[in-house]
């Protein structure tokens, strides 16, 4: 250690060094202290390069947190913090309907096929409901989205 501050770091680090650490520390953090931790990082100087520290968080977090009865708080808590950030509120927004899809909780079929493209693509690999993916394939924004729900169904029906 070099003795100085956590402030003084910070000035003396470049975007791609906070960046790093920023990841670490999102690594290591303990559930009590994520939020803080994640409200700290969004107050980055460079918005840009906090936001991507923190959309990967989120999406670590998230898929581990997908079948857990404790990604609802989680979520909240998340959407509280980063509720300024447009990105990653619509990001939060599509974990959440892929929880709910995955949970077999109420959905639309207009969420799905307005979802990003990121969440398409996240959808198709990720879900195993039979409504979900044939939507995709059906109505799915790209051909690569298209191609792949259907392959996901053809293999379902293999396996029956």
């Amino acid at each position: 250690m070099n003795g100085l501050n956590a402030a003084d770091d910070r000035c003396t680090e470049d975007e791609h060094q906070r960046f790093a650490r920023y990841l670490h520390e999102l690594a290591v953090v303990r559930d009590e202290e994520e939020a803080n931790l994640v409200a700290r990082i969004l107050r980055d100087p460079d918005p840009t390069m906090a936001q991507s520290a923190i959309v990967r968080h989120l999406d670590r977090r998230a898929a581990l947190l997908l079948t857990d009865d404790g990604f609802t708080a989680w979520a909240c808590a998340m959407s509280e913090i980063s509720a300024q950030r447009e990105f990653l509120t619509r990001r939060l927004r599509e974990w959440t309907l892929l929880r709910s899809i995955t949970a077999g909780e109420p959905w639309s079929s207009e969420e799905v096929t307005t979802g990003s493209d990121w969440f398409q693509r996240k959808a198709v690999e990720a879900l195993s409901s039979p409504a979900a993916l044939t939507l995709l394939a059906e109505a799915g924004r790209t051909r690569r989205v298209r191609a792949d729900a259907s392959r996901r169904l053809g293999q379902r029906h293999r396996s029956d």
